[in-house]
């Protein structure tokens, strides 16, 4: 099927996409201001988004990629993540975990070591201790 008449899109002539809500900065800062000062307590990233008039995270996450934008993008996702960062110390910080796994923090803890490897064999007790134990394995690989 054919395009439409007056239909530039194929001919790469067309400005893909809508146009941006804010050209300004300052906009969208006064706009994020107004978010926070409300007399909600539950703040997220969906909410601002929402607030501010974006239909998606990723269009949010868009403006973050143009310099100018930039700061205020990342500066308001920071305080978002300090709230659910300081819900980490109630009684049920579940939600708050959650929400960070999402904002790319991790919870598996990763150890590194370097050096040599020691094998420690630990038999029936001798009566002689577990630190007595250890003790050989250290002799032996020094």
């Amino acid at each position: 099927m054919a395009a439409a008449i007056g239909n530039r899109y194929s001919l790469g002539c067309a400005n893909n996409g809508a146009p941006p809500i804010y050209k300004d900065p300052l906009d969208l800062e006064k706009k994020i201001i107004q978010y926070f000062d409300c007399e909600e307590e539950r703040f997220t990233i969906t909410g601002l988004c929402l607030f501010c008039g974006f239909e998606s995270r990723q269009s949010f996450y868009d403006y973050e990629k143009r310099e100018e934008f930039s700061y205020i993008i990342k500066r308001s996702r920071t305080i978002i993540e300090n709230m659910y960062e300081q819900k980490l110390q109630t009684n049920s910080p579940t939600g708050a975990i959650f929400a960070l796994k999402n904002m790319g923090w991790d919870d598996k803890q990763q150890i590194e070591h370097s050096g040599t490897s020691i094998n420690i064999t630990v038999s029936k007790d001798t009566g002689k201790g577990l630190g007595y134990i250890l003790g050989e394995a250290n002799e032996k690989t020094e």
